[in-house]
This record gives C-alpha cells, structure tokens and sequence, in this order.
C-alpha cells in the first residue's frame, strides 16, 4: 500500500499536483513514519508550494532518519534559502555535496548562499530604508490550539513556554532555524500539535535548548541581535529598524509576559505616561499626585479598586494598596511618614 502511494504522489509531482503529491505522501509516511525518502519528497512538493517552512522540518526529519541522504540537504537547502537563511542553507548545502560525486549543483547554490550571504553583511539598515516585502509564508491554523503557551524575552533571548502536561520527551520534536521554531507533540492515540512560526528576529540555532518538565515544554532561543522583539511572530508591519535593549538597565526592568490571560495593569507604563502629562500640563503638587491616583484607579480591576479604596479609609489616608489578598482579609493600620505621628479623630 504504502509502495503505490509513493508512485501515486511521484505521478501527482510531475503532473505539477504537489497538493496531491503531499496529500499521498502523508498518507504514505503515516504508514512508513520511519522512511527518510518519503519525508524528503514531501519535502520537495512543499517546496513547489511554498510551503518553506514545513520543507524545512520534513527534510531535517529525512536526515534525522538517514544522514546520508543527499537529496534531503540539497531540499533543506533550497527552502532555506527561500527563507533567507542563507548561513543554516550554506551548511546544509556543503553537507550534501560531500556525500555525492557530481557536486555541480550544491556547488552552484553553494556560489548563490556566499552572494546572498555578502550582501546581507553590507546591508546597513536605516529608519527611512523601504522595508523589503517577503513572500507570504503560511502558518499553521489551528482553531483552538490544544496547548497554550506564552513567551518572555531578555537582551539575550527568548523563552516559550508551552504549556503541555504529563507529555513524554519522547513524543516531543523540537527544530530550530535560523529564524523558525516548530514543535510538534505527537501523542499516540491523539491528534498531533503543532506549533510552527517564522520568529520575529533570528536565532542562533547552535544556542537554543529545551527542557520538558512535568506541566510544560520550555524552549530557550539565543537571539542573533540585543534588539527587543515586538512579537513572538514575523510581522510586515515593522517599517523600522527594533530598537536595541540597553543590557545595564535589564535589573530594574520587568519583562512581559503576553498570554490567553486577562490583561494586566503595566504599572511602570502608566506611571512614565503620567509623568509625561504632568510635564506637558505643568501639574505640580496635590494636581499632580491625584492625577496619578485617578490614573491607576480608572485603569484597574475590580480587585485593585476594592483594595485600594479599603486601605485609603481604613488607614486614614496614609496606606494606598492595590494588592486585595493582602489588604481584604484584615483590617490596614495607619502608616505615617517618619517623624510624624498618627492620630485619630473623634467625631
């Protein structure tokens, strides 16, 4: 069965069908998850697609299964390339041509990725360059994904986390590019996860890890570049060169943790956006501070402004929080400032 699958999907190739020849190929590897011939055909019909991407983790698979295989790095190679990774395509590329007698086609791309490689290296960016437009890539749709995750970046990286309980390393295969990421968890008896995205920047492969722990996946990416990452994900919509992360001040800043959650009060944000408006507005004194207070308040959730009207009033005005379980179960003293005292007044 699996045999007529393959001739089926070389017949669909040929005949320029490369959503057929996919199609059949799946089916035929589903059947033979441990050919590497298979995962390096399908590799080349995503290529025709431009499907780059899945070209990429379906030829690594084919080496993973056969390192040997020479017609898996020249694939690997070319959807690298497409995918302007031009060093990760170099060395695939170089692999491939010294398993093979007749190297004049790695050798020509070869030439191509040294071109390619030395205009990037002279490219200096600047905030009124025309931002290059890129191929749509597609990325995998999932209605309602099976796992959550979240991610945090510092200068030096970026961690996601995603959020797999009782998964066995076993069933997890994580690739990483020079700027892609896929993870795909294949639980027997279930449907496969995917997660699968072009990174807002590039990594350095050879730097990033992963650990799978009891509740979650935590994957580490070594950022080429100190710069800060808008997104996890590629956006067109950047038009300007990502603005470097100062390294010496990284102690005093909070990183953010983007997720499904309900929205946060950023408080460092909204307190310098408040400085700002006092500056603009000349506010100075009492206007100022009760601008600020009005400020946190209006932006704050139920919680926060229970917490904060119950610890104004019952500390006569001295104790201001937005912390609730700290302040909702007990009653908060008054906290004067040093050198002053405190005193009730009787009515």
């Amino acid at each position: 069965m699996g045999f007529d699958l393959e001739e089926k999907a070389k017949e669909a190739f040929v005949e320029d069908h490369f959503e057929l020849a996919v199609e059949l190929l799946t089916q035929a590897i589903h059947l033979h998850p441990t050919n590497p011939q298979l995962y390096a055909d399908r590799a080349q019909a995503n290529i025709k697609l431009n499907n780059f991407t899945e070209a990429v983790a379906d030829a690594n698979k084919a080496i993973h299964l056969n390192p040997s295989l020479s017609k898996a790095y020249l694939r690997k190679g070319n959807a690298c390339m497409k995918l302007e990774e031009y060093h990760t395509a170099k060395t695939a590329l170089e692999t491939g041509a010294s398993l093979v007698p007749d190297t004049s086609r790695f050798f020509n791309l070869i030439k191509e990725c040294d071109r390619l490689i030395a205009e990037e290296s002279y490219t200096v960016p600047t905030q009124d360059a025309t931002p290059k437009v890129l191929e749509p890539e597609p990325i995998v749709a999932v209605t309602k994904p099976k796992y959550r995750h979240e991610y945090y970046q510092t200068p030096q990286q970026v961690v996601v986390t995603i959020f797999a309980k009782g998964v066995s390393k076993e069933s997890i295969t994580v690739d990483f590019g020079e700027q892609i990421l896929r993870v795909n968890i294949d639980v027997l008896g279930e449907d496969a996860y995917v997660f699968q995205s072009r990174l807002f920047g590039k990594i350095i492969p050879s730097g990033c890890r992963y650990e799978v722990m009891s509740t979650k996946i935590e994957i580490r990416l070594a950022k080429a570049e100190s710069v800060h990452w808008k997104s996890l994900e590629f956006t067109r919509e950047t038009t300007v060169a990502p603005r470097a992360i100062d390294s010496s001040v990284t102690g005093t800043q909070r990183p953010t943790y983007p997720s499904s959650k309900p929205k946060r009060v950023d408080w460092d944000k909204l307190e310098a956006q408040v400085k700002k408006e006092e500056k603009d507005e000349n506010l100075d004194g009492d206007a100022a501070l009760n601008k600020f207070f009005r400020e946190i308040y209006h932006d704050a959730d139920e919680d926060t402004r229970r917490a904060m009207k119950k610890s104004f009033v019952e500390s006569n005005g001295t104790v201001l929080s937005t912390n609730w379980k700290e302040v909702g179960t007990k009653k908060v003293e008054g906290s004067p400032p040093d050198g002053m005292e405190l005193k009730k007044w009787e009515y």
